[in-house]
Parts: structure tokens; sequence; C-alpha cells
């Protein structure tokens, strides 16, 4: 959604990159570069404002003149400015002292309430409590159906007395059902209300008769986030009608421009609490703003990347691995590695996942045309193979790999380029595991130079080639010119070298194997 504002940014910043000293000009350029972005992002006038005024004033401050990198002090202005504009701090929610906590969700037709009440269901089930879905929107043929299919598919309770298509009372239901919750035992109730395709009377007064009837603890105000400025005109006007406590985004992955996420928590005052960003259950998590603003500066999301591998991964699992490949990279098998692959897959989208890495915005266009289905057919293929083909994969000769092909229904040669990207994996993972670092990666232990791997073992021999002239004025000019290389290299605002424009960026020999 922010790849068009992650573009025209990082262009931007681009401009900056290997200048000593900004002057009022530079910044004045810049900041209008930066305006131009975000209503090009559909971003609310109002807040582009507000962000413009306050980067302009910070970057002609202190920090920026005195800063020994100017270019990367503004980048970090404008991302501390993000998080701002994005709500600060994260909201979480809150718990009544005595169950069961109270949520309901507001908010217009199509924007995604029922699906979203299923994926709430599910994460807070999966945070230990026990959600009970209510279905109050009686007006949209087959919405109550829908909630009850989808709280099956979430694994959580629904409390359904009606059926809906317009007959039944929703303010009776939604109070009948703290007295059900209390009786089930169910420490969350979250109520589905009824929308309409624009803000009308007749929805306000039955929103505000559901929370007078239920006295929720929070509101949540579902945004489909690809309408546009529309959305803070419907957030506003749900805000003056019946009120809300925090906003949940839905369509996170659509294509729009992304201004709604950008402009609502300012215009409102309320922050984005939640993010529904994909079609499954699981795709749905907790707004963290500084997170947003990194991936937006093309930082990436790391964090987020830790949690999701320590939700999938067994620490035990991990110990049991890593002890493996300490011993040997063969003790790595083919088993392993589908193991491993397929608890990758656990985690989602390997297109989201490698997303999240920092740096990864320069190969987005590769990132987008991986073809998800590779890791199906690479499954397919392992498990066409007998245990001691997984074991041993030396073993695979032409008459096997014809067999395995057969099995798997792919051609030959995929199944040898398996086993050959199987053998460079195992020796990475084993390197790795060994404490040698990440081949070809500049910066990471195992480096030679770099105090890692065989760089203790063994002191470093003398560079060879140039030497130091004997000529003071000659020795004086190569140091000039050495320096400024080292601070050209070092003005990159992304970490790339400042005469990079990312064009160059190469991944390790060992990654291109995987990247097709």
């Amino acid at each position: 959604m922010f790849d068009t504002l992650s573009d025209r940014l990082a262009a931007t910043f681009k401009n900056l990159r290997g200048k000593g000293r900004l002057s009022e000009a530079d910044i004045d350029a810049t900041a209008r570069e930066i305006r131009i972005a975000l209503l090009e992002a559909d971003v609310a006038l109002p807040a582009v404002r507000a962000f413009i005024k306050q980067v302009k004033e910070r970057a002609l401050g202190s920090e920026v003149s005195q800063a020994l990198n100017p270019a990367q002090q503004v980048i970090k202005i404008v991302n501390e400015e993000l998080i701002g504009i994005l709500g600060g701090e994260t909201r979480r929610l809150r718990f009544a002292k005595t169950p069961p906590t109270v949520i309901m969700l507001a908010g217009l037709q199509g924007a995604g309430k029922t699906t979203l009440a299923g994926k709430l269901g599910r994460w807070l089930a999966g945070q230990g409590h026990a959600p009970l879905l209510v279905a109050c929107d009686l007006q949209r043929p087959n919405a109550v159906n829908q909630l009850a299919v989808v709280a099956e598919r979430a694994g959580v309770a629904v409390y359904a007395p009606e059926l809906g298509n317009g007959v039944g009372d929703p303010v009776k239901v939604a109070k009948d059902s703290i007295d059900y919750a209390r009786t089930k035992q169910h420490d969350v109730v979250i109520v589905d209300t009824a929308g309409r395709l624009g803000i009308d009377q007749e929805m306000m007064e039955q929103a505000a008769d559901i929370r007078d009837a239920v006295s929720p603890d929070e509101i949540l105000f579902v945004l489909d986030a690809m309408i546009g400025q529309d959305a803070v005109n419907t957030a506003q006007a749900f805000l003056d009608g019946v009120g809300f406590d925090g906003v949940v985004l839905s369509k996170l992955d659509g294509d729009a421009r992304g201004g709604a996420a950008l402009s609502v928590a300012h215009v409102t005052g309320k922050q984005i609490m939640f993010a529904s960003n994909g079609e499954k259950l699981d795709d749905f998590d907790a707004f963290h703003p500084d997170r947003m603003a990194s991936r937006i500066l093309g930082m990436g999301d790391v964090l987020s990347l830790i949690e999701k591998a320590e939700q999938t991964f067994s620490q035990a699992e991990a110990e049991k691995m890593a002890a493996k490949l300490a011993k040997g990279p063969k003790e790595f098998t083919l088993d392993d590695f589908l193991q491993q692959m397929e608890q990758v897959r656990k985690m989602g989208s390997i297109s989201k996942l490698l997303g999240m890495l920092p740096g990864m915005g320069q190969i987005k266009d590769q990132i987008n045309n991986l073809d998800e289905r590779d890791v199906d057919r690479t499954a397919a293929i392992i498990k066409s193979m007998t245990p001691a083909e997984r074991t041993d994969p030396t073993i695979i000769n032409g008459s096997r790999r014809a067999r395995i092909a057969r099995g798997s229904g792919v051609e030959v040669g995929a199944v040898k380029n398996l086993v050959e990207r199987f053998f460079d994996a195992r020796k990475m993972m084993s390197r790795m595991a060994q404490g040698g670092g990440m081949p070809g990666m500049p910066g990471m232990p195992g480096m030679p130079g770099m105090g890692g791997g065989a760089a203790r073992k063994k002191k470093a021999k003398p560079a060879k080639g140039k030497q130091r002239s004997g000529n003071p004025m000659k020795r004086k000019a190569d140091e000039a010119a050495a320096a400024a290389r080292r601070e050209q290299q070092a003005g990159g605002a992304f970490g790339l070298p400042a005469d990079n424009d990312g064009k160059g960026f190469e991944l390790p020999d060992e990654f291109k194997k995987f990247m097709g």
C-alpha cells in the first residue's frame, strides 16, 4: 500500500546524499518533495501541513546543522514525525476489571467488520482469552450466517439468537449477550454491528443505542484503508455521532495509496490499534506506529518478523536444529530442510516476510514476483524421495532423479536444482551455526578483518599493492582522496554507499540461488 510513498521518499533522500552541509534551500526543496509525496498518497491536507511544519522547523535547527551526517539526520527527523502522525506509541486494548470486556465494532458496510470480528477473536484467543462474537448486524442479508462461519473458522464461540435479514432487535441481542457470556465464562464479548453504504441517521441511532445498552469498554471504528481521504470524513462523522476509542485499519494489503492510515490518527485524535493486511484470519495484528514508519522509509520491520518467528518456531526445536548443525553439515537432512521450510511457510506469505527485511525495497519487483507455489513444488519433490534419499541426497543419480520428477510432476532439472540448492543451504547454515557468520555479508562475524571466524585464528597479512608514498605532497593527496571515498561510502541514506542508486545492490551469492 505504501510502495509509491516509499519510492518518492527514497528518491527525495537520495538527493541529500554526499552533502556535508544542508542549506536552507536544500531543506525547502526536500520539504516540498515530501509534501508532494504525501499529497499524492492521499494524506489529508491538515495532516500534511502539520507534518511539513514540524519537519522544517526541526531540519532548520541545530540538530541538523551541527550533525556529522545531515542527510541521515533529516531522515531521522522524518521517521520520528511519521511515528507521531501515525499515533506515537502503540495503543493496547483496555480490559475490564470484572469480565467480560465488551468490544463494539462500528463502521460502514463493506469495511470488513464481520471478517475483522473473526480475526480479532482469533487474535484474542491466541492471547489466552475466551472471546464471544455477537451477531448484531440484523440488516444485511446473510450477515448473521457469515459471522457464524467466520467464528467457526476462527475457532471461537458465536451468539446469534436471531436469523437477521431484517428481522430481530439488535439492541436486545447485544444486551442479552452479556449475560450469556457470563454464563458461558467468556471474558471478551465482540459486538458486530450493522453498517450502511454511507452515513445516515438510522445507522447512527442504532449504533448509539447498542453502545448505551452494553456500555462497551472499547469502541473500535473499522476503517477501509482503500477509500482515501473520504475515510477521514467518515471517521469524523462516527466520532461525532457515536464516538469511538480506537481505529482498526482493514484491507491494508490493497493497492490504494495509504492516505487513510497517515491521516485518521492526526485528524480524529484516536490512535490506530489494529491492522488487517490480508484475507486470511491470521493476517491481523496490533498496529505499531514506529514499525509502520520504518516500513514506509524502507528500513524494514525486523521486530514484527522476530515476533512471527517466536510464535511459529518452537524454542526446543530450534535448539535441537542448532545442535545438529553444529555437529557438521551432513547431519542436516532433506527432512530437516522440509520441516524448516514448512515452519517458515506457517509465518505467512514469503513475499511479506522478505518485505520486512531492511533494504528489500530495492528489490521490491523481484519479491512481488515470487511464486509462493514454489514452496509447494519443493515439498512435493522431497516427499517423492525415499527415506534413504532424504537422509543422503548424494545417492540421487540420474535414474533416481527421473523417478522423483515423475512422482512430483516436475522436470528432472527441477530435482537437480533442488538438491544443489540444498547442499548450498546446508553449507551456509552449518557455517552460521558454528559461529562463522553469514558468508558474503559485509560487517558480519566471520568476515576477514571483522573480528570473527578465521579472522580470530590468524593475524591478517599486510595488504599488498599501494604503499605510502615517500613524497609528502603526494602522500597528503592520497590520504585526502581515501578520506573522501570513506565519507562518500558512509553517506548513504539507507545504509548504501552515497553513489549507489540501488541498481548496484547485490545479494550475497548464497542468497541469489534462492531468489531464482
